[in-house]
């Protein structure tokens, strides 16, 4: 039985890196060796640690994933990468697939979304990587498209991707945090539906969550998008 894929998971939130090592625990073949909060640590980690996967998060506090992609080529490190980031930006996503980024996952992303990425990257592995020769074009497409599966990504039982992205852009043009009332109000759906929205995104590590406390009555929950 071969040995499982190292995996470097690199999230500054500590809510969403200790999510990210948990779904990768769970997808057979892989398993976590090292976890980093910045850049910084990620190249350090790198250096004395035996990686196949680095987990990347595209926005992190010292610099952007892209550059540590960079400093990873530019030392010689030659593990594959996962770029992980709520940025929809057209733009770094080309960036990154010209820096070898074999997959961009947009957060928030269930359990199955990166499962179904992972064992694709697994099945890329074994079918592809210890081959040294391809005998024709077809091939090397075949090998391309193994890398960045296609596949729709899975949400939560009754979630939509549509409605999803409304709540995400709800969220990140509002200047204040909002409750699930006011988000149910601005999208046309039921408080309840928005609720459940918004505490997925908190679970996933891209929202915040707190009481408000308005002076009278019970606080209320309200949700802002993590920077």
């Amino acid at each position: 039985m071969p040995e499982p894929l190292r995996v470097l998971v690199v999230e500054d939130e500590p809510v969403a890196a200790e999510a990210h090592a948990t779904y990768v625990g769970r997808v057979p073949g892989f398993v976590v060796v090292a976890v980093a909060s910045t850049g910084q640590e990620a190249l350090r980690a790198l250096q004395g640690t035996d990686v196949d996967v680095v987990l990347l998060d595209m926005n992190l506090p010292d610099r952007h994933g892209l550059e540590v992609v960079r400093a990873m080529r530019a030392a010689g490190h030659a593990a594959d990468v996962i770029a992980v980031s709520s940025a929809r930006d057209l733009e770094i996503m080309r960036s990154a697939v010209s820096l070898g980024v074999v997959q961009y996952v947009l957060k928030p992303f269930a359990f199955g979304t990166l499962r179904d990425r992972l064992s694709a990257y697994l099945d890329y592995r074994a079918t592809h990587v210890a081959t040294a020769e391809v005998g024709s074009q077809a091939e090397v497409d075949e090998v391309f498209a193994a890398a960045r599966p296609t596949r729709p990504v899975s949400l939560p039982k009754g979630m939509s991707e549509e409605l999803l992205g409304r709540v995400v852009a709800t969220l990140r043009e509002s200047p204040s945090a909002l409750s699930a009332s006011e988000v149910a109000g601005h999208l046309g759906v039921s408080r309840v539906t928005a609720r459940r929205f918004l505490e997925h995104l908190h679970e996933s590590g891209v929202a915040t969550r707190r009481s408000r406390y308005s002076g009278a009555g019970r606080p209320e929950v309200e949700y802002g998008w993590r920077s």
